[in-house]
Protein backbone atom coordinates (compact mmCIF):
# COMPACT_ATOMS: atom_id res chain seq x y z
CA UNK A 1 0.00 0.00 0.00
CA UNK A 2 3.16 1.83 0.47
CA UNK A 3 3.08 2.58 -3.49
CA UNK A 4 -0.52 3.93 -3.08
CA UNK A 5 0.12 6.23 -0.16
CA UNK A 6 -2.13 4.21 1.75
CA UNK A 7 -2.77 1.58 4.46
CA UNK A 8 -5.12 -1.30 5.19
CA UNK A 9 -6.67 -0.21 8.59
CA UNK A 10 -8.79 -3.32 9.32
CA UNK A 11 -9.86 -6.93 7.12
CA UNK A 12 -11.87 -9.17 7.87
CA UNK A 13 -14.27 -11.50 5.42
CA UNK A 14 -16.59 -14.14 4.37
CA UNK A 15 -16.97 -17.23 2.70
CA UNK A 16 -17.19 -15.55 -0.85
CA UNK A 17 -15.99 -12.48 -0.03
CA UNK A 18 -13.74 -10.03 1.93
CA UNK A 19 -14.01 -6.71 3.70
CA UNK A 20 -11.19 -4.10 3.87
CA UNK A 21 -10.48 -1.04 5.56
CA UNK A 22 -8.51 1.19 3.58
CA UNK A 23 -6.93 4.49 4.01
CA UNK A 24 -5.30 5.74 1.23
CA UNK A 25 -4.75 9.32 -0.74
CA UNK A 26 -7.85 11.12 -2.22
CA UNK A 27 -6.57 11.13 -5.67
CA UNK A 28 -6.09 7.59 -6.33
CA UNK A 29 -8.64 6.35 -8.33
CA UNK A 30 -9.91 3.79 -6.78
CA UNK A 31 -10.65 1.37 -9.64
CA UNK A 32 -6.75 1.45 -10.05
CA UNK A 33 -6.07 0.66 -6.35
CA UNK A 34 -8.89 -2.43 -6.54
CA UNK A 35 -7.03 -3.25 -9.55
CA UNK A 36 -4.04 -3.73 -8.16
CA UNK A 37 -4.39 -5.58 -4.49
CA UNK A 38 -6.23 -8.10 -6.69
CA UNK A 39 -3.62 -8.64 -8.73
CA UNK A 40 -1.16 -8.77 -6.48
CA UNK A 41 -2.82 -10.24 -3.11
CA UNK A 42 -3.55 -13.03 -6.35
CA UNK A 43 -0.10 -13.65 -7.66
CA UNK A 44 1.25 -13.67 -4.09
CA UNK A 45 -1.48 -16.69 -2.72
CA UNK A 46 -1.12 -18.52 -6.29
CA UNK A 47 2.57 -18.72 -4.92
CA UNK A 48 2.48 -19.55 -1.17
CA UNK A 49 -0.74 -21.76 -1.39
CA UNK A 50 0.02 -23.38 -4.71
CA UNK A 51 -1.13 -26.77 -3.61
CA UNK A 52 -3.98 -26.02 -1.62
CA UNK A 53 -5.50 -23.79 -3.98
CA UNK A 54 -4.77 -26.51 -6.71
CA UNK A 55 -7.34 -28.87 -5.06
CA UNK A 56 -10.11 -26.53 -4.99
CA UNK A 57 -9.88 -24.00 -7.36
CA UNK A 58 -9.45 -24.03 -11.18
CA UNK A 59 -9.79 -21.21 -12.72
CA UNK A 60 -7.19 -18.69 -14.54
CA UNK A 61 -8.77 -15.69 -12.40
CA UNK A 62 -8.47 -15.56 -8.78
CA UNK A 63 -10.92 -12.59 -8.05
CA UNK A 64 -13.91 -11.41 -9.77
CA UNK A 65 -14.26 -8.12 -11.43
CA UNK A 66 -16.73 -6.33 -9.02
CA UNK A 67 -16.21 -4.96 -5.96
CA UNK A 68 -17.83 -2.08 -3.76
CA UNK A 69 -16.85 0.43 -2.38
CA UNK A 70 -18.17 2.94 0.16
CA UNK A 71 -16.83 6.13 2.13
CA UNK A 72 -16.66 6.44 5.58
CA UNK A 73 -18.14 10.21 5.60
CA UNK A 74 -20.22 10.34 9.06
CA UNK A 75 -18.79 7.26 11.33
CA UNK A 76 -15.70 6.80 13.12
CA UNK A 77 -13.18 4.40 11.86
CA UNK A 78 -13.62 2.41 15.52
CA UNK A 79 -17.31 1.84 14.09
CA UNK A 80 -16.12 0.51 10.66
CA UNK A 81 -13.54 -1.57 12.62
CA UNK A 82 -16.66 -2.74 14.71
CA UNK A 83 -18.89 -3.59 11.40
CA UNK A 84 -15.61 -5.53 9.88
CA UNK A 85 -14.94 -8.06 13.35
CA UNK A 86 -18.59 -8.66 13.50
CA UNK A 87 -18.68 -10.12 10.00
CA UNK A 88 -18.65 -14.08 9.78
CA UNK A 89 -15.00 -15.28 9.01
CA UNK A 90 -14.67 -17.85 6.50
CA UNK A 91 -14.51 -21.55 7.81
CA UNK A 92 -10.78 -23.66 7.12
Amino acid sequence: MEKWEGRLIEFNGESDHVHLLLQYNPQTEPSKLINNLKTVSSRYLRKEFATEINQVYWKEVFWTNGYFIASCGGVTVEQLKKYINEQDRPTE
